[in-house]
């Protein structure tokens, strides 16, 4: 559609025909805040990985926000020129009315050549796809070569087989409004590169994290102190365990053990030893691809004499949930469940060391423990928990969410989905109502999760191409109803015929 727009640019065009460049320019936008907002939550997710794994993730971290800091500034330098192009029109609203290519022509060139601000318009482009390929190395070659088709500021052939300069073929006697809806097109093309490289290079990670050289040894032991006399039961696995993969070779503290491999897993069976700490330390021998490759194994162990606090862990994380019914466990080594007292605000027992905490509109909790030894000795530990609201929640449509493509008939019939992807809690969502936008046409509220006769209407006369915006979503927990959700981010839907 967007070509066929340019092809007609060189008649006198109608108002309609101005405006419906400006409502391609505000759905261009609308698309870009889309894919902003799952860029955000990539970055979001790789913040966490450094923070669990920080030498296996930050150095991707680093070359991501290189690319994050090169994309952000190439793309706030097009919205600065944006606003100073909508400064030179008395109302920036009023598309019909940003039909004259003046303000660009002489802000671009100056006879036949470039003016200064036109050359840095140029200079900006080159630079950042410079900039880009350069952060990505020689080992993102492929990306590269798209990025620079992408961005490329060659020489242009018109249909009169005449070559003509990049920017004078794209912006040279273009109404106002068309130059300003391709600016936005180019901002498109960066939010779509920086969402494609995302998605490349943490794939990659995530392949070569399934590669068998990343394999590690784990000492899994079924408890992680004993008491003077015990034995130390337990196993040592590889990190994605594989039955079927076996060892040739298994040392344990300079001792072969490879005859105690069992289904894919090292079985531990020796003298826990004297009080202290005790290290368990060792290699794993097996062949790939016909080379010998060790993988080495280390943990501690810890022989004690008597358990001196209780041990307390959140079943779901080191947080809980304001709203909801968060399962927690507690234990006392040596000590029965039924001798074992636990405090705390709105605590719940619901089995066996199973308690349940619904807090309220406290900040943080604790849960306080205390027993009596078989010695009759006291003992009292407590954990401090802090309380977090449900995050943001993410609408969704068959599945899917950010901006999805869909024939004009399915979108009459669609429900309207939320949910929690990367929670903790398996939690089901309601939509209760949302606001509708159509392309052309005012916003309207719908209440419930699906399309009511009013928005059908509105859905009809949006045409191929369109892209629609269901915001403002209103969802709760079922069987919650009482708690609210604080953010639902909203989802696109382009026309596809």
């Amino acid at each position: 559609m967007y070509l066929v727009f340019i092809a007609m640019l060189a008649i006198n065009l109608s108002p309609e025909v101005l405006s419906a460049f400006g409502f391609l320019k505000d759905d261009l936008e609308a698309y870009n805040n889309a894919t902003s907002l799952k860029n955000k939550s990539l970055y979001a997710n790789l913040d966490s990985k450094v923070s669990d794994q920080y030498e296996k993730y930050r150095p991707l971290q680093i070359k991501l926000n290189k690319v994050k800091e090169i994309s952000a500034d190439y793309y706030g330098y097009l919205a600065d020129l944006k606003k100073t192009l909508f400064l030179s029109v008395k109302d920036s609203t009023n598309y019909e009315l940003m039909n004259s290519s003046n303000f660009l022509d002489d802000y671009f060139f100056r006879g036949e050549g470039y003016s200064k601000k036109g050359q840095e318009f140029i200079d900006k482009m080159n630079d950042f796809q410079l900039s880009l390929t350069t952060a990505l190395g020689q080992e993102y070659s492929g990306l590269a070569t798209v990025i620079e088709k992408r961005f490329s500021a060659a020489d242009q052939v018109n249909s009169e087989n005449k070559t003509i300069k990049w920017l004078v073929y794209h912006y040279r006697g273009f109404p106002l409004i068309a130059s300003i809806t391709n600016i936005t097109q180019l901002q498109t093309k960066i939010k779509n590169t920086e969402s494609d490289i995302l998605n490349a290079l943490l794939g990659r990670k995530l392949d070569n994290e399934v590669s068998l050289k990343n394999y590690k040894g784990i000492v899994r032991l079924d408890k992680s102190a004993y008491f003077s006399g015990e034995n130390v039961t337990g196993q040592i696995v590889l990190g994605r365990y594989d039955a079927t993969l076996l060892p040739d070779k298994v040392l344990l503290n300079d001792v072969d053990i490879t005859k105690n491999v069992k289904d894919g897993q090292v079985i531990i069976d020796m003298p826990a030893g004297n009080v202290g700490n005790h290290d368990i330390n060792g290699v794993i021998s097996f062949v790939q691809d016909g080379v010998p490759t060790d993988v080495s194994f280390s943990s501690v162990y810890s022989v004690i004499t008597q358990p001196t606090e209780a041990v307390i862990s959140a079943d779901k994380m080191n947080v809980v949930y304001r709203g909801l019914e968060n399962p927690i466990s507690v234990s006392l080594p040596g000590v029965a469940d039924k001798d074992i007292l636990v405090f705390s605000t709105g605590l719940k027992k619901v089995g066996t060391g199973k308690y349940i905490i619904s807090p309220g509109a406290e900040k943080e909790l604790s849960v306080n423990v205390s027993a009596v030894l078989s010695s009759g000795k006291k003992v009292s530990s407590k954990k401090i928990f802090r309380v977090k609201d449900v995050p943001e929640a993410t609408t969704m449509i068959r599945g899917e969410s950010g901006v999805i493509s869909l024939p004009k008939s399915s979108v009459l019939g669609l429900r309207i989905d939320a949910g929690l992807p990367d929670f903790v809690f398996d939690l089901n969502l309601e939509v209760t109502g949302f606001k509708l936008k159509v392309p052309g046409q005012l916003a309207i509220f719908v209440s419930g999760n699906v399309m009511d006769e009013r928005s059908k209407s509105l859905i009809r006369r949006a045409k191929k191409g369109d892209i629609i915006n269901i915001f403002e979503v209103k969802a709760k927990i079922l069987g919650k109803s009482s708690y609210q959700l604080k953010k639902v981010s909203p989802i696109s839907v382009e026309i596809i015929n």
